[in-house]
C-alpha cells in the first residue's frame, strides 16, 4: 500500500478522447466508482479525485473524474506512461 491508503485494482479497455488532444484514457466502472465514494473524505473542484496509480513499474499521481455516461470515472494515461509500460489503444 501507498501511504496505508485504500487500494483498487481496476481492469478496464484503453479508450482515446475523440475530441481535441486525443487522449487517452481508461473507464473505472460504476460499481468500483461507487465504492470509492464510500471513501472518499474530500473531492476538489469539479467531483475531481486526486489518486496515485500503479501501472506495472510506473507510479504517478493524478485525479480522476467523474464520467456522466458511464456513470463510472476517467483515468487519464500520459503518453510517457503509455510509451514506457508499452500500453496501446484497445489494451
Amino acid at each position: 500500500m501507498i501511504d496505508n491508503e485504500i487500494q483498487f485494482s481496476v481492469e478496464s479497455t484503453v479508450q482515446r478522447y475523440s475530441g481535441a488532444g486525443g487522449w487517452h484514457y481508461v473507464i473505472i466502472p460504476k460499481h468500483q466508482a461507487m465504492e470509492i465514494k464510500n471513501y472518499l473524505l474530500q473531492r476538489q473542484s469539479w467531483g475531481l479525485i486526486s489518486v496515485t496509480v500503479i501501472v506495472g513499474q510506473s507510479v504517478w499521481k493524478t485525479s480522476i473524474f467523474p464520467d456522466k455516461q458511464s456513470e463510472g470515472y476517467l483515468l487519464p494515461l500520459k503518453a510517457e506512461i503509455r510509451n514506457k509500460e508499452k500500453i496501446y489503444l484497445g489494451d
